[in-house]
């Protein structure tokens, strides 16, 4: 597909023939799964200025938290109890809290415990914090590139570098070379994002062959110096623009595993994650962060997920499941 492609399908009038095609590779690659993973935020700590996200080191207005080892294997063996096949473990970037050896421990604890498989997502770390994870038994790593426009991305990353290749492509690709499957992804409607700078995001994940792909809107958190910015956006922050993008990731990527993000049910609580399945999504991911902490890890405000291990939570998701033809599976 190229890029010229990419942009006619992302702004033609109605993406109904876009959809279906998405559904019909998916129904040929994955058949009926989807994939439930159950995910722990262990920590609104952070080092990193992210000009977007809530949880960004200078914003005095959040509640840091931390969780402790034992509370995080006690998540991971409730996401077994629930047949999650995988738990996400995910934490604002802070490796002074989450070290290489640390890391290291709860994965093979989890491992060991529960039989799960792991994925990891800690943000931007050395090969050799990446390589003796993947020695602990880790499966997965998502790191999100969140653009590949290199202005934008330095713009909204203070103090990165973008001397050689982008930083966070290395990194995948990188993790790619140590047998990690990967997941990439970024944001949708960025002030100063465009059309072409989302086509070339797709055909990034293609290039990367990402094995997972996040992709989602950016909501703007008001606490933030993004969240203040009127420049404007040639990409729309909407259900349909989000969706356009799963589908043309399903087409470009057939055998990854795409979720139906929070954000996306942010945007549209009543029909957001039901939309996502019809554009060729197949993975969940219900948080299971203890609800005393819950609410402070905030990349963006009023957040809507799937709650575990809440009855109703999961038995609503799993009767969307079933309107749109698929059932819970292990993965």
């Amino acid at each position: 597909m190229t890029r010229a492609g990419i942009l006619a399908r992302l702004t033609a009038p109605d993406a109904f023939a876009l959809f279906a095609e998405a559904r019909a590779i998916r129904a040929k690659t994955k058949g009926d799964a989807c994939f439930l993973r159950g995910l722990v935020e262990l920590s609104s700590v952070c080092d990193r200025d992210c000009l977007y996200c809530g949880m960004r080191h200078s914003n005095a207005r959040t509640h840091r938290y931390a969780l402790d080892d034992a509370t995080i294997v006690a998540c991971a063996r409730l996401a077994r109890e629930l047949r999650f096949g995988t738990v996400v473990l995910q934490a604002g970037e802070c490796p002074a809290l989450w070290t290489r050896e640390r890391v290291a421990g709860l994965v093979r604890r989890i491992k060991g415990e529960t039989g799960q498989r792991v994925t990891l997502s800690l943000g931007e770390r050395s090969e050799a914090d990446t390589a003796a994870w993947r020695e602990a038994g880790a499966d997965r790593y998502l790191l999100r590139f969140e653009t590949t426009d290199r202005a934008l991305f330095a713009r909204i990353h203070p103090g990165a570098s973008m001397a050689g290749e982008h930083p966070r492509l290395a990194q995948l690709r990188r993790m790619k070379a140590q047998g990690y499957e990967i997941g990439g992804g970024f944001m949708l409607g960025l002030p100063g994002q465009t059309l072409a700078s989302v086509a070339d995001d797709l055909l990034t994940l293609a290039d990367l062959r990402c094995d997972m792909v996040g992709v989602g809107p950016y909501l703007a958190h008001p606490d933030t110096p993004l969240g203040r910015d009127a420049t404007p956006s040639e990409v729309p922050v909407s259900v349909d623009f989000t969706c356009r993008c799963y589908a043309l990731a399903r087409l470009l990527l057939p055998k990854a595993n795409i979720p139906s993000t929070t954000a996306l049910s942010t945007l549209d609580p009543a029909h957001g994650r039901v939309a996502g399945l019809n554009a060729g999504a197949n993975v969940f991911m219900p948080n299971l962060t203890p609800r005393t902490v819950r609410a402070d890890y905030q990349i963006y405000p009023d957040k809507v997920c799937v709650v575990a291990p809440e009855a109703d939570s999961l038995a609503a998701l799993r009767a969307d499941l079933a309107a749109a033809g698929l059932a819970q599976q292990e993965g």
